[in-house]
């Protein structure tokens, strides 16, 4: 048999976010390398397309919203026992630091930030991560990259980038590893949706050395190196992926 140290069979893996763009890439080649796959989103009908795109059939849904601090409860009870972790919902808002409303605060930190942290919680609560597991955050690069409007969420990014560094610490003595992946643009059928016009992502796409924004399956194929035993020597990390934009 060929050897693959980025093999993630006998892995399960819950991918959060898993309806569309960057989740949905990761859960169908998470699929492919091998793992059984938690789904979680709050549409299920997205989360069923995804199933469709997946490898095997021991795959499952579990449907919940996970600002709704029920939903979350139910979520970590129906999660079996977990090998990996990926954290991929997200939202993002562009909103002047002028005309910030608390609304938007709460919008923006409750699904970016206090959802994974207080479903992590959760999970630790509830014994359902493996010794030796992978646990992944979806960050960004902006957290270190202003442009105008994205204070919240380079805010809620840089947030979640300090609480993965403490968590993956505090995890180290049960071999747990803790990382974040930060990519720049990346192309989703979210992507400025009614901001930009395609030209104009064509155009902003040039600056980039290697010519191009990102897709979901480039932030997928670093995430199997994270999930997979070839990265057992690596917590803490905030891996950037960018396409050789700063």
């Amino acid at each position: 048999m060929l050897f693959n140290p980025f093999s993630l069979k006998g892995k399960t893996v819950l991918v959060t976010g898993a309806s569309s763009g960057i989740g949905r890439g990761i859960a169908v080649l998470c699929a492919k390398m091998g793992a059984k796959v938690i789904i979680n989103g709050r549409n299920a009908l997205k989360l069923e397309e995804t199933i469709e795109l997946m490898e095997g059939d021991r795959h499952q849904i579990v449907l919940g919203d996970l600002t709704l601090p029920e939903e979350r409860i139910k979520v970590a009870d129906a999660l079996p026992q977990l090998d990996g972790v990926v954290y991929c919902a997200g939202i993002g808002q562009r909103v002047l630091c002028k005309s910030i409303l608390e609304e938007d605060i709460d919008a923006v930190m409750g699904i970016n930030f206090k959802a994974p942290v207080i479903l992590q919680t959760a999970l630790l609560k509830k014994k359902k991560i493996n010794k030796s597991a992978s646990i992944i955050f979806i960050t960004s690069i902006a957290n270190e990259s202003p442009s105008y409007g994205n204070a919240l969420y380079s805010a809620s990014k840089g947030a979640l980038i300090s609480y993965a560094n403490c968590l993956g610490i505090e995890l180290a003595p049960r071999k747990i590893r803790v990382n974040c992946i930060s990519p720049a643009m990346v192309k989703t059928e979210l992507i400025f949706r009614g901001v930009v016009t395609e030209e104009q992502l064509q155009k902003d796409e040039q600056k980039y050395p290697l010519k191009r924004y990102g897709n979901p399956e480039d932030i997928a194929f670093l995430t199997i190196y994270l999930l997979s035993d070839a990265s057992l020597w690596m917590t803490g990390s905030n891996l950037k992926i960018t396409g050789g934009a700063r």
